[in-house]
């Protein structure tokens, strides 16, 4: 067993603040590189560093979640300290695995136990070790004050904002034609268990009925698939934005979602929830389903699990020790779902009146993208303890 404590800040202006990010490899159980392998000429007595973590092929941080330092979204990591995390590790040529805890003391505990190798995290002070020499100098090394300002300016990183070009909400309602991919959502709702007009109209949400729609984040084609959803559905190399390609692939990705929520019994129960994890993560949904169970509510309900969502965005809720997964854009999510329902309800309605002969109501005005405005009552009869 190899033992290594160390505190290793980084120092640099953000926002009026000192933003220290801070590593600290802990104690680890590793198979003991021989002497004679070593890269760094440690022995057999030496300490857990450098060489050690790169072997490894993984670095693991700690830190507490929030929209500032770390959280997920659409799959993807987001948040300053984990940007720094990340692209130290990929100096040193490793993988980053993030691991959040409730606060820092918890951190501080995890540490010890070998859990974590560092903490990445704004803090007022830590002072430095002097036996963690080869981590210190990859360290100094890599950072620099510009690459907290490059990061935090980043327009990739600031929004999360769908470059698309939207088409009709309905391409032609006399004809009950949604869209030009109507076949193909006829064709591939049965994978998902799903009306095919519920699929057009979370296509609509998610690209605008745009093939080419393209997110910051990386998100890709009709149903906005992130690059390793695409992957693990199958969807050969360079075929993501092929219409049926991505839709084929949605509707797997859905069915594998709904999964997790074979619990719910209540068909529309379910897919509200499936759309939620679909947006927002199943970890934050069943986080949030968790807060709801503890204030007395019904987790297969969504108008109950909603607020909690919503919440998912202030500290004292994402910092619960019941939540596992942290900060989420929860706002996002509930009105995600919501408009969604809103149009597969237009959707069915135009789809009726054309089969009877007669012409189509206007359909309600939903709100369009960038409006959001909850109708979801907040959960004012619980809140976390401080």
């Amino acid at each position: 067993m190899f033992t290594r404590k160390t505190f290793l800040p980084f120092k640099g202006r953000l926002g009026g603040g000192f933003l220290l990010f801070l590593l600290l490899a802990c104690t680890a159980k590793q198979e003991k590189p021989s002497a004679s392998s070593s890269l760094w000429g440690e022995t057999e007595e030496g300490p857990y560093d450098l060489y050690e973590i790169q072997s490894s092929g993984t670095i693991v941080a700690g830190t507490l979640s929030g929209p500032d330092t770390y959280y997920e979204y659409h799959g993807q990591g987001m948040g300053l300290q984990f940007d720094l995390a990340e692209e130290f590790a990929q100096s040193i040529g490793v993988k980053l695995q993030m691991e959040i805890s409730p606060d820092t003391a918890s951190l501080l505990e995890r540490l010890e136990r070998g859990e974590i190798d560092f903490i990445a995290l704004e803090m007022p002070t830590w002072q430095t070790r002097s036996d963690e020499e080869l981590l210190g100098e990859a360290i100094a090394k890599w950072w620099s004050p510009e690459r907290v300002k490059t990061l935090s300016n980043s327009p990739l990183k600031r929004e999360n904002v769908v470059r698309r070009h939207m088409r009709p909400v309905m391409q032609d309602a006399a004809h009950g034609i949604i869209s030009a991919y109507d076949e193909l959502f006829r064709r591939h709702s049965g994978t998902a268990g799903w009306d095919w007009r519920l699929l057009a109209a979370q296509c609509y949400q998610e690209s605008g009925f745009d093939p080419q729609a393209l997110s910051s984040m990386g998100a890709q084609g009709l149903m906005q698939l992130m690059p390793a959803t695409a992957e693990a559905m199958g969807v050969p190399e360079g075929q993501v934005f092929d219409p049926e390609q991505n839709i084929s692939a949605a509707t797997r990705y859905i069915r594998r979602v709904s999964q997790a929520f074979s619990g719910i019994r209540d068909t529309q129960e379910r897919i509200r929830f499936t759309l939620a994890a679909y947006n927002g993560g199943t970890g934050h949904v069943q986080d949030a389903q968790i807060l709801a169970r503890k204030a007395g509510r019904d987790p297969h309900r969504w108008d109950e699990v909603a607020p909690f969502i919503l919440h998912l965005s202030e500290p004292r809720y994402y910092r619960d020790p019941d939540v596992r997964h942290g900060y989420m854009r929860g706002s996002e999510t509930e009105a995600y779902v919501r408009l969604i329902m809103e149009r597969w309800d237009q959707y069915r309605g135009s789809a009726r009146s054309f089969a009877s002969g007669s012409t189509p109501a206007p359909a309600k005005r939903s709100l369009q993208d960038g409006e959001y405005k909850s109708q979801v009552k907040p959960a004012e009869e619980w809140v976390p303890e401080e």
